[in-house]
């Protein structure tokens, strides 16, 4: 892949994430919320969410991890995955999924049957760091940090302090 530019610095995540933690603040029971944070980048982006949202509101979220291997529709059947448990409830509560980059969908999808697989949400949303369109399914997000278009020769990269020692968001040529 070669480097083309980079979208986001330490300080623009960090001012997406705040943006994204006031949002849900205003559209959300967060009495009533609990954040789900996709593996692997969407885990410490929903722990930011988290943190900025105990910060302004004194709420102090349910926040939980998902694997959504054994759910994707790409895995070959022979490939033998059980499903990793919501360690959260998630009955009647309003989900928050947490991801890096919102792409084609099938992430998101994934991830929104392993949700109703643990218990009947009352509401799921999605919130990403960046949305680089291209869908493939009819999936948006409810809270972005960034939209940012793309061609589909180009791949976004998402480092975080967290999982790779430094954060930034940049732009490839694939």
């Amino acid at each position: 892949m070669k480097f083309k530019a980079t979208i986001l610095d330490e300080t623009a995540v960090k001012r997406a994430m705040t943006r994204i933690s006031f949002e849900i603040i205003e559209r959300v029971n967060t009495e009533n919320a609990v954040l789900v944070g996709i593996k692997t980048r969407g885990v410490p982006l929903a722990e930011t969410i988290r943190a900025n949202v105990k910060a302004s509101s004194g709420v102090d979220l349910p926040i939980c991890e998902l694997d959504i291997t054994h759910f994707r529709d790409d895995v070959r059947p022979e490939v033998k995955v059980s499903p990793e448990q919501i360690s959260v409830p998630v009955e009647g509560k309003d989900v928050i999924l947490v991801d890096d980059v919102l792409f084609t969908g099938r992430t998101t999808r994934a991830a929104i049957e392993a949700i109703m697989d643990a218990g009947r949400a009352n509401t799921i949303r999605l919130a990403v760091l960046v949305d680089r369109g291209h869908r493939e399914l009819p999936i948006r997000a409810d809270f972005v940090g960034k939209n940012v278009p793309t061609s589909i020769k180009e791949e976004i990269v998402v480092h975080l302090s967290e999982t790779d020692g430094e954060t930034s968001v940049s732009i490839y040529e694939k």
